[in-house]
């Protein structure tokens, strides 16, 4: 559940671009999902183009972002099969505190990948 090589040479750059202008909302909805006791595990799905996971966060166009933003969270991801039933367990031993980093999901084409995105200090 490391960062991917790829991920960061090829995507990095531009997703942080957007995460910057974004930061504090996932943030904030990332604690409301946790206070709200929907899951402990928030993920945000960032995809070049519109993808059927979570909901609709935060469109591209609405924002000048070059992604597309999507909420969602483990027990979705186990629901759509994106994350096994065995793979839980280690899914959640690399999740990084919640409050300090960011769960991205990115989607490009074939490409799909978790990265986690510190949020930035105050």
């Amino acid at each position: 559940m490391e960062n991917d090589p790829e991920l960061n040479g090829k995507y990095l750059g531009t997703i942080s671009k957007d995460f910057v202008v974004v930061a504090e909302t996932l943030k904030e909805a990332s604690y409301q999902v946790r206070k709200r006791k929907i899951s402990e595990y928030p993920i945000f799905v960032f995809s070049r183009t519109q993808v059927p996971v979570g909901s609709v966060f935060l469109a591209k166009e609405e924002l000048a972002l070059d992604w597309h933003i999507n909420a969602s969270y483990l027990e979705d991801f186990v629901n759509r099969q994106l994350v096994v039933e065995e793979k839980v367990e280690e899914f959640k031993a690399a999740y990084k505190d919640p409050d300090e980093f960011c769960c991205l999901f990115v989607v490009d084409g074939e490409f799909q990948n978790f990265v986690f995105i510190p949020f930035p200090e105050d």
